[in-house]
């Protein structure tokens, strides 16, 4: 298994997180952004810079992951490209997206861009709280100990 992360949007919390779960359970983390992002030395993280560009990042985690890896990502469209190939997505918020919940999560934010294209604003997420990280935290570890 390895562990996708959609950097240019993953909050630094979260980063950190994941930095210390790849280094303990010895598993490839790499953070793919328009951007290098920092890291601890490690031989278990990377950072790869893609172009800059929309989507490009995401399409570079949908062209890399495998069925059975980790994708961390708050991007619906990524999410679904990533289940249609067989791997997990988990976002920065502990939501695991699912086959069985993607479609939904689809329709809903089609939905909202078309409010947004029409005019009506919606306020986005609400910041990144104690209770995110640990639904984020519990996830992950569960992901995890399934995989062993």
């Amino acid at each position: 298994m390895n562990i996708y992360v959609d950097a240019d949007a993953c909050p630094a919390v979260i980063r950190d997180i994941l930095f210390r779960v790849a280094q303990r359970q010895q598993i490839k983390l790499i953070l793919i952004a328009n951007r290098l992002v920092n890291h601890p030395p490690s031989i278990y993280i990377q950072s790869v810079r893609v172009a800059d560009g929309f989507d490009v990042a995401d399409d570079e985690i949908v062209r890399r992951c495998k069925v059975g890896d980790l994708i961390i990502s708050a991007d619906i469209p990524l999410a679904a490209e990533a289940i249609e190939k067989g791997a997990l997505v988990l976002s920065p918020r502990g939501e695991l997206f699912t086959p069985e919940n993607i479609r939904e999560r689809l329709n809903m934010r089609d939905f909202m861009d078309t409010m947004r294209s029409s005019g009506v604003h919606h306020a986005g997420p609400a910041p990144l709280g104690q209770r995110d990280r640990k639904a984020f935290a519990d996830t992950l570890d569960r992901i995890l100990a399934r995989r062993k």
